[in-house]
């Protein structure tokens, strides 16, 4: 045989599998999120995880993020690994879907979200904003009572996409579906767990679960009614309108009832969750920086005056800006995500079999010794415009990346932006003393006993 012409057989791919107690123990000690950080900090970016009877490979290294995202994306998809979430939250809206059928949704609703086309929702961030900029003033400002700061940022950012999506007004109507939310990704994350309660159960976990879900897709199911219902005239301009009357180009059809729902769903479920997650994470950054604090109220002071900001005034908040993406980079709020390998694949000379399922880590990315100097700290320079140019393009992904990027990832950094500047102009959040964080992961990033925050005037 011919040397030259030789093939070097692929990599055995590293293996890690503790032992159930070993692992329950690690879990109680440090925390998943912290559990899976030291074990990728110990395992390297590319190894196999055995948790149990599941099996998953973990991947941290920008190259082979942008291999699974872009290079190679039709070897990856969202598989079995979204089960869970089509069958009890999302259906088969543009989050879960699939092949032709997700390329289809992606084509009519991505002219909704690109940078100009979130503008429109601009006057919603700035009367729900100053709504909560009220509220506080009257209610919690320099009282000396903590409140929840991830609660108040669910809050208000509910309210900016249920008035986005639905034009929904009713402040009742808010809390309703907020709360029932709620209920529903709590139920989830638990059923992600190896052992569950079926929902069958009539627990009463499951009775609450059940009842949100009635109540969520029922709620979305009578606005669309209501809607149908009226002269398409006096139909009010917002998402869901869109989405009704909006059709595919290349089929010429409608979106589907069903899809509605589904769509409709998803973008509340996901267009307010992790956007109040990253502004709680934000508050408690800069309580936890002070020059950080002192550079951005600098700027919004410079800039803004006593005046709300307007689209133009955010092109000279260029440090704002910059502090939403170091805190999208240290606390994202989805620190993992899942695609499946739906034919063979080879990442870095190892042999990737299909069905795999490929547990994406930007948790661990954006901490990567090799691509952030000093990544635990908090520096909002990172994100000067030399800085992130010269970073290599796959080492940050809070939304993921490629063609299956968040779709909503315009929405939510205006969103951020917007309300990032009208709020520090206001007040300094404060953690509450003695209070530390137990951050930690149960689908979504949070802190385990809660983010409580006293609100002070500036």
């Amino acid at each position: 045989m011919n040397p030259a012409l030789a093939i070097d057989p692929p990599r055995r791919l590293k293996e890690y599998a503790p032992s159930p107690l070993e692992l329950l123990m690690a879990v109680r000690r440090e925390g998943f999120l912290g559990w899976m950080t030291n074990t990728w900090r110990q395992q390297g970016d590319l190894f196999r995880l055995r948790m149990g009877k599941q099996s998953l490979v973990l991947v941290a290294h920008p190259d082979h993020v942008r291999d699974i995202n872009v290079t190679r994306r039709e070897k990856y998809d969202k598989g079995e690994s979204y089960d869970t979430l089509r069958e009890l939250l999302l259906g088969n809206g543009i989050v879960t879907a699939i092949g032709e059928d997700w390329r289809r949704q992606r084509r009519l609703m991505a002219p909704f979200f690109t940078p100009r086309g979130v503008e429109k929702f601009y006057p919603i961030f700035l009367s729900d904003t100053q709504q909560l900029i009220e509220r506080w003033r009257s209610h919690h400002q320099g009282s000396g009572r903590p409140v929840e700061m991830l609660d108040e940022m669910m809050l208000v950012t509910a309210s900016v996409i249920l008035h986005s999506v639905f034009s929904t007004e009713s402040s009742e109507a808010v809390l309703r579906i907020k709360d029932a939310l709620e209920t529903l990704l709590s139920r989830v994350s638990e059923m992600q767990n190896p052992v569950k309660i079926p929902l069958w159960v009539p627990t009463p976990g499951n009775l609450k679960f059940r009842q949100a879900q009635k109540l969520s897709t029922g709620y979305i199911r009578e606005l669309i009614a209501r809607r149908r219902a009226l002269p398409t005239e006096q139909w009010p301009d917002d998402l869901l309108t869109k989405l009704m009357t909006t059709k595919d180009e290349e089929t010429g059809t409608l979106m589907a009832e069903q899809l509605l729902v589904d769509n409709g769903f998803t973008m509340f479920a996901a267009g307010h969750e992790t956007t109040a997650r990253t502004l709680s994470f934000l508050w408690y950054a800069l309580s936890q920086n002070p020059e950080v604090e002192r550079r951005l109220h600098a700027e919004l002071d410079s800039v803004l005056g006593d005046a709300p900001p307007t689209i133009s005034d955010l092109k000279k908040l260029p440090y704002t800006l910059q502090v939403v993406k170091e805190v999208l980079r240290l606390y994202p709020a989805a620190p993992m995500y899942a695609r499946d390998a739906v034919a063979d694949d080879e990442l870095d000379g190892v042999h990737i079999p299909a069905g795999t399922r490929m547990l994406i880590f930007s948790y661990g990315t954006h901490r990567h010794p090799e691509f952030w100097d000093e990544p635990e700290r908090f520096d909002p320079d990172r994100w000067l415009p030399e800085r992130e140019a010269a970073r290599h393009a796959y080492a940050y992904h809070p939304f993921a990346i490629g063609p299956r990027i968040c779709l909503g990832n315009n929405f939510s950094l205006l969103e951020t932006h917007v309300m990032t500047a009208m709020l520090a102009r206001r007040f300094k959040l404060r953690l509450k003393p003695g209070h530390v964080p137990r951050i930690d992961m149960s689908g979504t990033l949070g802190s385990r006993n809660g983010l409580p925050m006293l609100i002070e005037a500036r």
